[in-house]
């Protein structure tokens, strides 16, 4: 490993030791990068992550933005210390917790501490020109990509059998569809997560509180994008069943819980001085419904986005998992939910 750059927190002076002495786990639950602990003492209280970059991830993940949005994150108090990084990875501080699962999201115990996370990420600020959401940007890419690969995707049989491709025409002209809707629907852009699936949430029962990881997708975006990406993670992810999506009256609740810390904040926000979702801090039922229209309706480019994100993955990734199947899946379900969807009315 050539280290680009390094923190002392890392290894203290002091602290002599030899390969021997570290003890190592790998987790096996990510299906983007590889990622492993190191550390010394058997509760993990002095661990080091270590995570080294999936094959050809650089085609679909801007790494060099990745490490900034980690190191804005990280001075709002919303990630851990970042200690080093290499040319295929970096080292970073382990958070004590437990990493949720889908069934853990559905618990109201649970997902009113990530609405409030999440509310509190979505206020942050960072210098620079007004922000622009880079789900756009984003879903060209991935279909271009995709465009440069169809032929051997195409002509791949095992692919083939995993996965029902829609036309090339067919992808670019639901894309351009949903630029010209989505984008009239009104939804703030913030810093958002872009993938909070639920393996990305550690809960620290101790301290009562939700933090969030990994942050390769991490970027200025539509609100209610982040939000409808989250609901369709209560659906799992090895084994997806869409019938675990939340339904109206679940996700009234958690956009209350959302609402509500998003409005303190925005007062609590001095610099910014806007009225903009402030007020008394209370939510109308106006609110609600408007954002739950936009998030079950953005929810649509979550499926589109990360189903052309398994047919990149699986030409190129060495991670044991079905991507093909994946992108099956995704593909079905946008098409599937769009005109339930988009029959849902904003309210006037």
């Amino acid at each position: 490993m050539n280290l680009t750059s390094c923190s002392s927190q890392m290894v203290p002076p002091s602290c002599k030791l030899t390969i021997s002495s570290f003890l190592i786990k790998v987790f096996t639950e990510g299906i983007t990068n590889k990622l492993m602990a190191c550390y010394t003492d058997e509760n993990m209280r002095d661990a080091v992550l270590v995570r080294v970059y999936g094959r050809k991830t650089e085609l679909i993940v801007d790494r060099a933005n990745e490490l900034r949005n980690f190191q804005v994150l990280q001075d709002h108090g919303c990630a851990p210390n970042l200690y080093c990084t290499f040319e295929n990875g970096y080292c970073y501080e382990f958070m004590p917790g437990k990493a949720l699962g889908p069934e853990d999201i559905r618990q109201p115990n649970i997902f009113s501490l990530v609405a409030q996370e999440m509310a509190k990420m979505h206020r942050i600020h960072t210098n620079g020109s007004l922000p622009r959401p880079c789900l756009w940007h984003r879903l060209y890419k991935y279909f271009n990509l995709v465009k440069t690969e169809f032929a051997k995707m195409t002509s791949n049989p095992s692919l083939h059998q995993e996965v029902h491709i829609p036309s090339l025409e067919v992808l670019e002209e639901e894309i351009h569809w949903m630029k010209e809707h989505l984008s009239q629907l009104r939804s703030p852009i913030v810093f958002c997560h872009n993938d909070l699936l639920s393996k990305n949430i550690i809960f620290n029962k101790a301290e009562g509180h939700v933090r969030f990881i990994d942050y390769e997708y991490t970027g200025y975006n539509y609100q209610a994008y982040d939000i409808g990406n989250h609901f369709n993670e209560f659906a799992g992810l090895n084994e997806v069943d869409y019938s675990l999506y939340p339904n109206k009256e679940v996700q009234m609740q958690w956009l209350r819980y959302y609402l509500q810390a998003y409005k303190k904040l925005g007062q609590e926000d001095q610099e910014e001085g806007s009225k903009s979702r402030g007020g008394n801090g209370t939510v109308s039922e106006e609110e609600l419904e408007s954002l739950y229209v936009q998030v079950n309706q953005f929810a649509l480019a979550s499926h589109f986005l990360w189903a052309c994100w398994g047919l990149i993955q699986a030409q190129f990734s060495t991670i044991d998992f079905n991507f093909a199947r994946y992108a099956d899946i995704r593909f079905k379900q946008y098409f599937k939910t769009k005109p339930v969807v988009t029959s849902l009315k904003m309210s006037k």
